[in-house]
């Protein structure tokens, strides 16, 4: 990026609806004090994008000249944090105001690279998209933009700053927050950009597992899951991510699959404020593979319960090599594919102690998303919904009509033990 300082385009908030008044009370204040103590100070970001938009924002951050410890001595309420670039939060009760230094563009770095403070128009041309890059003063009443941000947003068009490519390599993960704020936005993103995601996806591969599970997450637990997740797949990007669910992603994912199924219904659920398990997401994410690698496997002469315990151990091995799936999330993962065997047994006391164990209603539920899918027996899914609904004596009455076919029964212990 040039060193030369660039003119900001300069527009009246007003123009855009946006008054002093929509702004958070210690967000203005903050931008005050910084200005009264002889700093330049703005709001910046998706808080500005956002109120542009017409959308209340989650946020407000802030930007100054004012370096962190400079900051600390205005405000005995701020904390500095981070290592790779320090950062202000100023604490009034639970809001958090965070105020940064002005950034350094990435060709002045010579090494030190986030710690380098700069110029605002520095630190615009370092940030990642141009509707992200827009700083108000909220006591002059003016937005200043340096990349075209406002010009993107009237276009509703999500652009890269800078080379698009550099920046993509710069920081691959990028290609996932475009698809993220493209979705989130109802943004086109632009062309440019668009045309680059298949080809530089590969390099999210040299990403650090542990990160890409965090943008994961970001990606399917913000209430867009399967419009995100139609967006990777169309991006070639889906494959990238779950490697072993490459052969079942293809341009898109079936609508009817278990997949997209259980997407909607995270979608739903966040609608409605009910939390949301990576568990459960990820069961979801990596089932067709796992499912498959299961039935090969019997098709081998593996026992069930031996051929899902592989299955769940080879797809998982060639997963966490991409994307990091913490242990609080993984083990019950697997839980809910290993149980999915579990609900065809229902005789003697078998279902009464199933239904009893702590995994019981995750596996169920996903269970359901198989039977609406039609890749599960949707009998057998409407058995073990009565069978919750019955009181004790009914349950009863259900296994023992189950015993009323003990041949059938007695022939599938004997393949099964042939299996063994």
């Amino acid at each position: 990026m040039s060193d030369t300082p660039v003119e900001p385009r300069i527009v009246e908030a007003l123009h855009y609806g946006i008054t002093p008044e929509r702004i958070s009370a210690h967000a203005r204040q903050v931008v005050e004090r910084l200005q009264d103590a002889g700093y330049t100070a703005h709001l910046v970001g998706g808080c500005i994008r956002d109120l542009i938009l017409g959308h209340a924002p989650k946020d407000f951050d802030v930007v100054t000249e004012a370096h962190p410890e400079e900051i600390r001595l205005v405000f005995r309420n701020a904390r500095l944090i981070g290592r790779r670039f320090r950062l202000a939060h100023v604490q009034f009760g639970r809001e958090i105001i965070e105020v940064a230094t002005y950034r350094a563009a990435p060709a002045a770095e010579p090494g030190e690279g986030d710690n380098i403070f700069g110029s605002i128009d520095e630190d615009a041309r370092r940030r990642d998209f141009t509707v992200n890059a827009l700083y108000y003063d909220p006591v002059e009443g003016l937005i200043r933009d340096y990349v075209g941000g406002l010009a993107d947003l009237e276009a509703r068009v999500l652009r890269v700053i800078g080379d698009p490519e550099e920046r993509f390599r710069e920081d691959p993960v990028r290609m996932l927050r475009a698809v993220r704020f493209a979705v989130r936005l109802q943004f086109e993103l632009a062309r440019h950009d668009d045309r680059l995601l298949a080809r530089l996806g590969p390099l999210l591969h040299d990403i650090s597992p542990a990160r890409l599970f965090e943008e994961v997450l970001k990606l399917f637990q913000a209430g867009n899951a399967v419009a995100n997740c139609e967006a990777l797949c169309e991006h070639h990007l889906f494959g990238v991510l779950f490697p072993p669910s490459a052969a079942f992603a293809g341009h898109k994912y079936p609508q009817d699959s278990v997949l997209m199924r259980a997407l909607a219904s995270t979608d739903q659920r966040v609608a409605e404020g009910k939390p949301v398990t990576p568990a459960f997401l990820f069961a979801a994410l990596l089932w067709d593979p796992v499912h498959e690698g299961a039935s090969r496997f019997v098709a081998q002469g593996v026992a069930p319960a031996d051929a899902w315990q592989r299955a769940a151990e080879e797809i998982l091995h060639a997963q966490l090599k991409t994307i990091t799936v913490p242990k609080r999330f993984s083990v019950p993962m697997r839980e809910i594919w290993l149980l999915q065997s579990r609900f065809d047994r229902r005789g003697g006391r078998q279902a009464l102690r199933f239904l009893e164990s702590k995994r019981f209603r995750a596996a169920y539920d996903f269970l359901g998303l198989r039977a609406h899918a039609s890749d599960a027996d949707r009998a057998l899914f409407d058995w073990w919904t009565r069978f919750q609904e019955v009181d004790d004596s009914g349950r009863q009455a259900m296994v023992e009509a189950l015993s009323e076919q003990p041949e059938k029964r007695t022939r599938r212990r004997r393949r099964s033990r042939r299996a063994r």
